[in-house]
C-alpha cells in the first residue's frame, strides 16, 4: 500500500497557524503510525482547475492513496480510523458512539466557533460583524456549557480516546486566546490533554515547520500578529 498524499497550504495568515485543517488529518495518521507524504499548495493555487478536480470547494486537505482521493478532513479522518486500529473501538456499539462524536464536533460544535472566526478576523471590519458578536458567543457557549456537563470529571468523550476526542479537540482549539476557552476547567484539562499526547505533538510540529514561503503581497501585514495582539473578543 503507497503512503498517502495529503494536501496543506506553505503559508497561512499568523492566526491560522496550527489550526488548518491538515493538523487534523495529520493527527489522525501519527494516531495510527501511519506515514504520509504533503503536497504544499502556494496560497491562491486551491482555486486552480488542477486543484478543485480534487477538492470542489478549493480547500484544504485532500486525501490520496492507491487511487482513492478524498476531501473533508472528517471524512478523511474517518477513512483513517476505519481502515487502521486505535481511533475507533472494536466493539459496533462504541464504534458508533465514536462516530456520533465525530459528527458533534463539526456539526453542532463547531459552526458557531468557525461564525465567532469570520466575526472576529476575517470580516471584523463588515458593519455588521460586531452587532452579530453577542448572539454568536451566547450560541457558543450554551454548546460548551452542554459539552461541559456531559464530559464531567472524565478523561474522554465515551471510554478511550477515539476519533470522536480528536476532532472536538481539533474544534475547540480554535477558541485558543479568547475567553471562553479557559470558562469550563473540564474542557481546558480535556484540550490539553489532547494537545500532550505524542502524536498530537508530532503532527502539529510537522504543520507549522510546512510553513515555509513568503505570503502574497496583498496578504504581507497577515505574516506576523499585531505587536500588542491581546485575546480576541
Amino acid at each position: 500500500m503507497a503512503k498517502p498524499v495529503i494536501t496543506a497550504f506553505d503559508w497561512v495568515p499568523w492566526f491560522a497557524k496550527g489550526l488548518v485543517r491538515d493538523l487534523r488529518v495529520r493527527w489522525a495518521l501519527e494516531e495510527v503510525g501511519q506515514d504520509y507524504d504533503v503536497r504544499y499548495l502556494p496560497q491562491g493555487s486551491q482555486k486552480a482547475p488542477a486543484h478543485r478536480a480534487l477538492q470542489p470547494f478549493g480547500q484544504v486537505p485532500t486525501y490520496e492513496q492507491d487511487g482513492l482521493t478524498l476531501f473533508e478532513s472528517g471524512a478523511i479522518v474517518q477513512h483513517i480510523a476505519e481502515t487502521h486500529g486505535g481511533l475507533l473501538p472494536e466493539d459496533a456499539g462504541g464504534r458508533a458512539r465514536a462516530i456520533e462524536w465525530m459528527f458533534a464536533a463539526l456539526n453542532t460544535v463547531e459552526p458557531p466557533i468557525t461564525d465567532y472566526a469570520i466575526a472576529t478576523l476575517f470580516e471584523a471590519d463588515q458593519p455588521w460583524s460586531k452587532p452579530r458578536l453577542p448572539a454568536i458567543v451566547t450560541r457558543i457557549s450554551e454548546r460548551l456549557d452542554e459539552l461541559s456537563r456531559r464530559l464531567g470529571e472524565n478523561q474522554w468523550l465515551d471510554g478511550s480516546f477515539s476519533a470522536g476526542d480528536l476532532l472536538m479537540i481539533a474544534v475547540l482549539r480554535q477558541l485558543k486566546g479568547t475567553p471562553m476557552a479557559t470558562v469550563h476547567d473540564n474542557l481546558a484539562a480535556y484540550v490539553a490533554r489532547g494537545e500532550a499526547r505524542p502524536a498530537f505533538q508530532r503532527a502539529l510540529a510537522a504543520q507549522l515547520v510546512g510553513f515555509t514561503a513568503k505570503p502574497p503581497p496583498e496578504y504581507a501585514f497577515l505574516d506576523q500578529p499585531p505587536v500588542q495582539q491581546g485575546e480576541r473578543r
